[in-house]
């Protein structure tokens, strides 16, 4: 399994597969806009202006788990992040990231890289998964992790070749 082999809808709630973005370097972030950490959107995005055209893709999902920081509807999110942050990477529909109501894709994401001492469990919003361009989770970061701190990481794999094409 991949990460290829999931679907979340978008914001807008238009499905969209994972698939998409294979052969890229693909960093998934759980955010919210009423967080502390909410500032990062700016590193975020910024990271994103820099290597989109190297093969780079941050995927933002919404998550409400979190002291409830990410309380607004589909508007409200859209309006705060392109407003606020100027956020043009893709952002998908709010989503549970813990508990039996997790979305799948990140069920996978957390057994494939435990979090400290191996537990699973995303402990805060901001928590990136780091995928290279073969559909690898490479790293997991913590929240208090800034985009700028992972991006020599970044770099590191999207300098990588990305694979062939099967035919």
């Amino acid at each position: 399994m991949q990460i290829y082999d999931f679907e979340a809808p978008l914001l807008d709630n238009t499905p969209q597969s994972l698939a998409a973005y294979q052969g890229k370097v693909v960093l998934i972030v759980n955010v919210a806009s009423k967080c502390g950490f909410a500032p990062q959107y700016a590193g975020l995005e910024a990271l994103y202006e820099r290597y989109k055209d190297d093969g780079l893709v941050i995927l933002g999902f919404p998550c409400n788990q979190f002291g409830f920081q990410e309380p607004g509807n589909a508007e409200d999110i859209q309006q705060f992040c392109s407003m606020t942050y100027g956020v043009n990477f893709p952002i998908f529909a709010k989503v549970d990231v813990n508990g039996p109501t997790a979305h799948p894709l990140y069920d996978y994401l957390k057994r494939a890289q435990p979090g400290f001492l191996g537990s699973e469990a995303i402990k805060w919003n901001f928590t990136k998964f780091l995928i290279d361009r073969n559909g690898t989770v490479r790293r997991r970061y913590a929240p208090t992790d800034t985009p700028e701190a992972i991006e020599r990481d970044l770099i590191e794999l999207l300098k990588a070749k990305a694979p062939e094409a099967v035919l």
